[in-house]
């Protein structure tokens, strides 16, 4: 959506160098989503955390190289979005759709996969036991009562 919007606010069109621009997000987004559930799910594991601290932790402690990654990609493309010169009419969409799917898609990963890690958690205990699924949310008896 980021890419999108950005194409729309700089009146650049959507084609196949842009559509390179969406490729290259999805697999920065994929993987600071993948590195983020690898370090909580293996922190389960080794360390019998509950769901709800380990992905906290995973957060905290990967969030400065997702960050980095981010920073670099974003950095790297400026220049391809705001340049000027000979075939920059090429490079622009690329640059402005990367610049803008970055910029909205880091903020949605940082938020959305903590969540949807939970949800998924939640929903797998909730088939494997669906009477105690409740007293083990991974958040403590009293956020699992005030539901």
């Amino acid at each position: 959506m980021g890419a999108l919007l950005a194409l729309l606010l700089f009146r650049t069109e959507f084609n196949v160098i842009a559509m390179v621009g969406l490729i290259l997000l999805i697999g920065i987004v994929k993987k600071n989503a993948i590195m983020m559930i690898d370090f909580a799910t293996e922190a389960r594991h080794t360390r019998n955390l509950s769901a709800h601290d380990a992905i906290r932790e995973a957060c905290l402690l990967r969030f400065r190289p997702i960050l980095m990654t981010t920073a670099a990609a974003l950095l790297g493309a400026l220049p391809l979005a705001f340049g000027t010169g000979i075939g920059s009419e090429l490079r622009r969409p690329l640059g402005i759709s990367i610049v803008g799917g970055l910029i909205l898609s880091q903020l949605l990963t940082l938020f959305t996969t903590p969540v949807t890690y939970l949800s998924l958690d939640r929903f797998t205990r909730q088939k494997k036991h669906p009477t105690h699924a409740a007293d083990h949310d991974g958040m403590g008896g009293a956020a699992a009562h005030a539901e």
